[in-house]
């Protein structure tokens, strides 16, 4: 074997077994749409058309930062019209080839009319003929497949057709995550989990067991608020670690401010 040989295959004995980057490929759910494990969120604090990153970034900001993050390996981008972040994942476009990075965006259709709607404007304000992961926004209850089965319907379609890849629900209730465990039109989910249970729908044990069954049922499964929309910022890597051991959520999001925001997450989740 030759020195530069040897060398390299003791430096990858020397990782820890399972050792998880924020870069690593992922494959989500039973269509296996590729992503990296971290995304890049887009709306922390989004509501009413804005979010943080809209409004400190603005359009080229936000863009440059997008970008940034694909430069490190992390291609997954996490949107929503909730957010108005669809304007900002285009101008990145305009400088990163579409197919290196995975798109998920967020509706809060309920009917077929508003779902036919929303998914040809998604498509025209993200400047792409088809979008990677598509959700029902902040959905809750258990009795959500019936009052979005509209939307379901065109959403499903749509899969067909290459418009959509794969879809799922962005849950905010216990009840929610137990029915989208049992519904066989959800293939992702992303509900909220971090250790200390802040800005979530339950206690952390309680939410693992719901997520565990999700997975056991063949779901994908994203993780947000994993530090507590900023709140959990001063444990930082206590969060990350919590994230990066659960066997039970497959990637997760969180939206970096700054490119220097950035740069620290990654350098805690890689170090």
């Amino acid at each position: 074997m030759k020195r530069r040989e040897f060398l390299s295959c003791a430096a990858a004995a020397a990782l820890p077994a399972g050792r998880k980057y924020a870069s690593d490929r992922v494959k989500l759910g039973p269509m296996q749409v590729e992503v990296s494990r971290l995304a890049m969120g887009t709306g922390t604090n989004g509501i009413g058309g804005s979010s943080n990153q809209t409004r400190k970034l603005g359009l080229g900001g936000l863009a440059d930062l997008l970008k940034a993050g694909c430069e490190q390996g992390v291609t997954f981008w996490d949107a929503a019209d909730q957010y108005g972040t669809h304007p900002h994942l285009r101008q990145a476009l305009k400088s990163v080839p579409r197919e290196k990075v995975a798109i998920l965006s967020k509706t809060r259709a309920s009917t077929e009319k508003e779902m036919r709607v929303d998914l040809e404007r998604f498509r025209r304000e993200l400047g792409t003929d088809y979008i990677d992961i598509l959700l029902l926004h902040s959905v809750g209850g258990g009795d959500w497949p019936e009052r979005n089965k509209g939307a379901m319907a065109v959403i499903a379609e749509a899969r067909e057709k290459g418009i959509v890849k794969t879809h799922g629900i962005s849950c905010h209730t216990v009840e929610t995550l137990k029915t989208a465990a049992r519904t066989p039109w959800v293939q992702v989910v992303l509900a909220r989990i971090n250790f200390a249970g802040v800005a979530m729908d339950t206690d952390p044990q309680t939410a693992v067991w719901a997520l565990r069954e999700l997975k056991a049922a063949g779901k994908g499964v994203i993780g947000m608020k994993i530090l507590g929309v900023g709140r959990l910022r001063s444990r930082v890597d206590e969060a990350l670690q919590y994230a990066l051991s659960l066997d039970s959520v497959d990637c997760f999001t969180i939206g970096s401010e700054s490119r220097a925001e950035l740069a620290d997450l990654l350098k805690r989740i890689n170090g």
